[in-house]
């Protein structure tokens, strides 16, 4: 596979949708933490992970050069820590290696690869998330434990590397800890009623969205219809669209996906019709076999 250019060269005015996308992100995660104390807990958590699973997809956009032409300024929309336990240093980082990639899916050269090796002493964590409720229900701390085993290789390695991803990173952890401290929130009732469900919603987009033995470069499947979900996910269920031109904006892939829909449903072979399908299809059915193909039958 050639290389893929990540951001649209040359582009430098502002992207309105996504900027105010962030107003909203940010403005709404604040109301909800200030409002809290008069929500009822079902829309507590409908919202709050609502909020993660969207800022989730709004940091993709700021890693992908949007909504400006500067990376750093990109880079202070998306960062802020709203899930708590990912660097944005690290996700971006893992994400550009992922486009580059030559052999996605690949365990070893994929950073965002789902598969294992054969012989790994990781195959317990993908038996474990290979049906949809799997993924949904134990892939949030499966994500923080794969994170912790990475880095605690990487700390070995590139000890400044890490201290560079880290310390901002839990220096703004330290000030939105401070924050749902100070409102009664409390960071415990945080995890467990808004991070772990809006990680999970963010899983369900990315369950079926590579797979090994799927055609083409980047062996991406597509949703069709992605709903509401859909916004929540900013098109990235037109997932091999956004690997065909990964610069592209968010509210521009939709119509890249009609123009192009033949071609692109020819390199990636038959598409999701919903998300409502894969539920139906996968929810207590592995959606593959996760040891990677190169590795083993």
């Amino acid at each position: 596979m050639m290389p893929v250019a990540t951001h649209d060269a040359g582009r430098r005015s502002i992207e309105w949708p996504t900027l105010l996308l962030a107003f909203a992100i940010y403005g709404g995660w604040t109301a909800l933490v200030g409002a809290h104390a008069a929500l009822p807990i079902p829309i507590l958590a409908a919202a709050g992970a609502w909020l993660i699973a969207w800022h989730g997809s709004l940091q993709h956009e700021t890693i992908h050069g949007h909504p400006t032409g500067s990376r750093r300024i990109n880079a202070v929309i998306g960062a802020v820590p709203l899930s708590l336990w990912l660097p944005y240093a690290i996700y971006r980082d893992s994400h550009e290696a992922h486009h580059r990639s030559d052999h996605i899916t690949h365990p070893h050269h994929d950073p965002e690869s789902r598969y294992v090796a054969e012989g790994s002493g990781w195959r317990w964590a993908a038996r474990l998330q290979a049906t949809l409720i799997g993924r949904l229900v134990f892939g949030p701390p499966l994500c923080v434990l794969a994170l912790l085993r990475d880095e605690a290789v990487r700390v070995r390695r590139v000890p400044g590397a890490v201290l560079r991803d880290w310390v901002p990173h839990l220096l703004a952890v330290a000030g939105i800890l401070a924050m749902l401290e100070g409102t009664g929130f409390g960071t415990l009732r945080y995890v467990l009623l808004v991070v772990w469900p809006g990680t999970s919603l963010s899983l369900l987009r990315s369950f079926a969205e590579h797979r090994a033995d799927l055609p083409g470069p980047a062996r991406a499947a597509t949703v069709e219809r992605g709903g509401l979900l859909g916004l929540l996910y900013l098109n990235n269920h037109l997932h091999t669209a956004h690997h065909d031109r990964p610069g592209l904006a968010w509210y521009r892939l939709p119509d890249y996906h009609r123009a192009h829909r033949d071609r692109l449903t020819a390199q990636a072979g038959r598409p999701h019709r919903s998300y409502g399908e894969i539920v139906r299809r996968f929810a207590f059915r592995p959606h593959d076999r996760l040891t990677h193909p190169g590795h083993g039958a």
